[in-house]
């Protein structure tokens, strides 16, 4: 019988602590948690006491820097806000885990009970669990704010057209006062690529955007945010937004439709110059006369854009023309134009006299333009267009030049001009230094068409003396005194003496 030695089995052994000689399991620090406890704390430098602050009237929690946000009673959302209020103090030990303690829910106090964990001397790590409490103070919101301050806005119309020349948005500013719809706005703001209306309530908001659908071409998106929620009598506030898009069409705008809209419009070319906009885009064919509408609806299914910006106008000069009478239509085409008179003529840039390089074009302008005048329009012989439709044409159905105007001496127009327009009181930010020369442009515009006039408010300037002699006469239209009203004014309805009493 053999004897098997039995192999020896290894123990650990107990060390005493270093400080109260208690019997330990070996450690890196040789010392109890209790004493280690004492001699480190690894929750210094958390504060134990936050303050919270809370909005009464829509019960939202601050969310440092400014955002406000909806948060129940011992819910994730208000522990996550919690915790970043510690985040900063937080970043040198590990939180393991937190949690709330009940506190009474008008004590305007939350109790967080957390448990972290540190490294400390030589590698040991320690564990703590220690409660930090939250004081909610009371502050008012921005939001709540303006209700209270009777500055608050339920809906917004936001207008916007995607559109270098602004003479559409021009055009609905004299609509919107002749009509009044200016007067339920709180707040209107001017920003790039459109304006903004504020209103009170819907229903205002919803007259706005009526208004808009009939009086230019767009189309419109609702959204709605909820702002808060009575659980009690089930009624929900909330913020409406109303996106209006118009056409990013303006007038003297040299557009190219596509083959499809063309021949339902009549056959007519694809290269048209826009005339006027108004609920409906109004289209004139410059080789044949033809005109044609484009209504929203139809726009959107067939978009097109502008081929240039007003900014790229060259100026030409007249060297001959002759008018074109009889004009055949083919087969199914639209209605002419009788406002206008069909041309043929040689025109010659002005920056290019001392060449002999002349261009050949049909034009609308026959009934304005004799040799010698000068007329602004667009160059295509020498453009470089990335348009899809464009691109696409026969070379020889793209005309050379497309005259869109007649040019007239402007400094003289403005020295004539003895009448004005009423501007909105808005808010205006990231003005650009071209807007006053497109003012003036739309300006122009009311001159020259009577029909445009029609639905614009135009009053008459006592303060300007016009310039009258027969050597400025150079044949540019004005507003006759006719189409001008009175603007009133307490000096007006009571005199002299009857606006110092009512200024007293």
């Amino acid at each position: 019988m053999e004897y098997m030695q039995a192999p020896a089995s290894s123990s650990q052994g107990n060390i005493l602590c270093c400080t109260c000689g208690v019997p330990i399991a070996p450690n890196p620090a040789n010392m109890c948690v209790a004493c280690l406890r004492t001699q480190v704390d690894i929750s210094e430098g958390i504060p134990k006491q936050v303050t919270v602050h809370f909005c009464k009237q829509c019960e939202r929690y601050l969310q440092p820097p400014a955002t406000w946000v909806q948060c129940a009673l011992e819910s994730r959302e208000l522990l996550a806000l919690c915790l970043k209020k510690l985040k900063s103090s937080m970043s040198k030990v590990r939180l393991i885990d937190a949690g709330f303690l009940w506190t009474e829910p008008h004590s305007k106090r939350i109790k967080m009970k957390l448990t972290i964990q540190k490294e400390v001397m030589n590698g040991a790590i320690l564990q703590q669990v220690f409660v930090v409490e939250f004081v909610i103070q009371s502050q008012m919101c921005d939001d709540c704010h303006r209700v209270e301050a009777k500055d608050f806005w339920k809906a917004v119309v936001q207008v916007r057209q995607k559109t270098v020349h602004k003479k559409t948005f021009y055009y609905l500013e004299q609509l919107i006062l002749k009509h009044k719809l200016h007067q339920n706005a709180l707040n209107i703001k001017e920003i790039h690529e459109g304006i903004d209306f504020y209103y009170g309530s819907k229903q205002h908001a919803q007259k706005m955007v009526d208004f808009l659908q009939c009086t230019v071409p767009c189309r419109s998106k609702t959204s709605q945010r909820l702002i808060s929620h009575d659980i009690h009598s089930n009624t929900y506030n909330y913020k409406s937004t109303f996106s209006m898009e118009i056409v990013p069409v303006c007038k003297d705008n040299v557009v190219c439709l596509s083959p499809r809209l063309a021949q339902s419009l009549g056959n007519m070319g694809q290269v048209c110059v826009c005339i006027r906009v108004t609920s409906t885009i109004h289209l004139i064919d410059p080789r044949t006369l033809q005109i044609a509408e484009v209504d929203g609806n139809t726009y959107w299914r067939n978009p097109f854009n502008g081929l240039f910006n007003p900014s790229q106008l060259e100026e030409f000069i007249v060297m001959d023309t002759d008018i074109i009478r009889d004009q055949k239509l083919g087969a199914g085409a639209g209605m002419r134009s009788n406002k206008h008179t069909l041309a043929e003529v040689w025109v010659q840039k002005t920056s290019e006299m001392n060449t002999s390089q002349q261009y050949h074009c049909r034009t609308f302008l026959g009934h304005l333009l004799n040799i010698g005048d000068l007329v602004l329009g667009f160059d295509f012989a020498n453009s470089n267009i990335n348009d899809e439709y464009l691109n696409k044409m026969n070379p020889h159905h793209v005309p050379d030049v497309v005259l869109i105007k007649k040019s007239y001496d402007r400094s003289r127009r403005v020295k004539r001009r003895n009448w004005k327009l009423q501007e909105m009181a808005r808010d205006r930010e990231g003005m650009d230094t071209d807007d006053e020369r497109q003012y003036q442009d739309f300006l122009e515009d009311l001159e020259e068409d009577e029909a445009l006039r029609k639905n614009v408010n135009i009053f008459r300037d006592a303060s300007k003396i016009p310039v009258e002699s027969d050597t400025d006469d150079d044949g540019a239209p004005r507003v006759s005194l006719a189409e001008m009203l009175e603007e009133l004014s307490l000096t007006d309805a009571t005199g002299g003496e009857g606006a110092d009493m009512m200024t007293d």
